[in-house]
């Protein structure tokens, strides 16, 4: 392994650890308003100063781990889940059903994913089990397409063939025999989705159109810093660096396993 894989592990991790010992790390109640204390700058009783409530930034940021990791895993738990079942559906069976799925698909692809998040949002509530859903199924094409792409190479190894031969059923060959050799590059794109959809919550709540306050996430709190900027520079620099890094690990992480799972793709 190289050494950018144990970067990104250890960002990854660290994140991770960071949010699910929020409760327990985080020195003040997230929302605790200290109006005596607005914009204070990093401190030892701030160690990352206060906004312009008061609220301490570093407690805020524990919180809005756990909203930001919360989204990438469960929005690309869900486009897994769709990608692999129409893939394995259309790759499998061919014929019309391949038609039908890949027309789809073609017509998803043809809008940019995040402008049509936006036009889904306009007509929901811009909550949190909203946005994971809605970034969740705009985001399974790629998924689907991979699958199908191995499972069409799969089909035809000798193995299946045998399966066949034993009287396995489809869904057995589909989910026995074809899913667990197709999942490697399948891990690959939902590591690197999970980056991806941690950048799509961070606008939306960046644009008012994400997580609502007083509840804290990393693109709400730039949009809360934006307008302080001049005066007062940690309400921004933290949470945009928070976004930075675990960005970072994803890729770093999902670019070394690509190396290892799919060692025949060019890169």
């Amino acid at each position: 392994m190289r050494a950018s894989f144990y970067l990104g592990l250890f960002i990854v991790l660290g994140m991770a650890a960071a949010a699910l010992l929020a409760p327990w790390l985080a020195p003040f109640d997230p929302n605790e308003l200290h109006l005596a204390r607005k914009l204070n700058p990093p401190s030892a009783e701030f160690w990352l100063g206060t906004d312009a409530l008061g609220r301490d930034v570093f407690s805020r940021l524990l919180f809005g781990a756990r909203v930001s990791l919360w989204v990438g895993f469960v929005s690309v738990g869900i486009s897994v889940v769709v990608g692999v079942l129409l893939g394995l559906t259309a790759g499998f069976f061919r014929g019309l059903a391949d038609e039908l799925i890949m027309r789809f698909v073609d017509v998803m692809l043809c809008f940019p994913s995040f402008f049509l998040i936006l036009a889904v949002i306009a007509f929901l509530d811009a909550g949190l089990f909203n946005i994971m859903v809605i970034i969740g199924l705009t985001s399974w094409m790629g998924v689907a397409r991979l699958v199908r792409a191995e499972t069409m190479s799969l089909r035809e190894r000798d193995f299946i063939a045998a399966a066949r031969l034993a009287g396995a059923r489809a869904p057995r060959i589909l989910f026995v025999h074809i899913l667990p050799n197709a999942m490697g590059p399948v891990l690959v794109y939902a590591t690197l989705g999970v980056a991806g959809a941690i950048l799509i919550e961070s606008s939306l709540s960046f644009l008012g159109l994400g997580v609502q306050p007083p509840e804290a996430s990393w693109g709400n709190m730039l949009l809360e810093g934006k307008q302080s900027m001049e005066i007062a520079w940690w309400m921004s620099l933290f949470p945009g660096l928070s976004i930075l890094l675990t960005v970072l690990g994803y890729n770093l992480l999902g670019e070394n396993l690509r190396h290892v799972l799919e060692p025949g793709r060019p890169r």
